[in-house]
């Protein structure tokens, strides 16, 4: 029986991968609750699919910070906050180097400073961060170039007992080559989400100055160019946003707040 195979069988039979439950996550994608929603519950199933781990963590770059982006418990954020307060550890090199990083025994492991010291005195002896990389390359212990470039979190498993991913490595580095393309589907939903987000705002915002237009226009009988000079002039002397000005005007004469056009889905 090959080495897989055996951390399979260890692990609670071929199918326990299988509790990684790509039908939960196309609801997931499907009922899209924004980014974070999905991850948490990435990490929740990963303490179902890995039968050693007791916690679970995604560690990901937001505004050139490493975060914990989800986490299925506190202990779980709590290790991780530990790593990013000493800039160590396996989730933060993992990320970093875009590669695997494995701890048998905290209360052995000689790496990453007192970070060790720390995980064991929250009672954690064995860590397995497994990098989640967008390219779908199997995971690597060797760090490179592109490994680092396509890497966009880290998948972060706990355990009480020591050794506890001894036999599930395998597991753990199918179950977050799954993940990874799953993660690289959200995170290209939210970023079409914010851009419509964006550009609803952009034309709500042009809606209403539009109508101020056309309210200068009547009072002072000029042409659309003109009437818009007259209130970007008046913004400036009032130091306020155009839009503000602009809501402002309308507000002041229909006696209600512009309404925003309506904008049809189309299926």
């Amino acid at each position: 029986m090959t080495d897989t195979t055996d951390a399979i069988a260890d692990s609670g039979g071929p199918g326990r991968l299988h509790d990684f439950d790509l039908t939960s996550m196309h609801d997931a994608l499907t009922d899209w609750r924004g980014l974070d929603s999905f991850l948490q519950e990435l990490t929740e199933q990963a303490v179902r699919a890995v039968a050693s781990a007791d916690s679970c963590s995604v560690t990901m770059r937001r505004n050139g910070r490493l975060v914990t982006t989800a986490s299925s418990d506190a202990e779980a954020l709590t290790l991780d906050a530990m790593q990013y307060e000493v800039e160590a550890g396996p989730c933060v090199c993992s990320l970093r180097e875009g590669v695997e990083q494995y701890v048998d025994d905290t209360l052995d492991e000689e790496r990453w400073g007192p970070y060790p010291g720390l995980a064991a005195a929250q009672g954690i002896r064995s860590v397995f961060a497994a990098p989640l990389s967008v390219q779908g390359r199997p995971a690597s212990t060797v760090p490179d170039e592109v490994s680092r470039v396509h890497t966009v979190g880290a998948l972060n498993l706990y355990a009480r007992r020591p050794g506890a991913f001894r036999r599930e490595q395998e597991v753990v580095r199918r179950f977050a080559e799954q993940a990874a393309g799953a993660v690289a589907v959200a995170e290209r939903i939210e970023k079409e989400s914010e851009a419509a987000r964006d550009l609803r705002a952009a034309m709500e915002s042009r809606f209403v100055i539009d109508q101020a237009i056309g309210i200068v226009m009547a009072r002072q009988r000029c042409p659309a160019e003109v009437a818009l000079g007259v209130l970007r002039r008046a913004s400036q002397g009032r130091n306020i946003k155009l839009r503000e000005l602009c809501y402002e005007l309308v507000l002041q004469t229909g006696g209600r707040p512009p309404e925003p056009g309506h904008f049809t889905r189309r299926d």
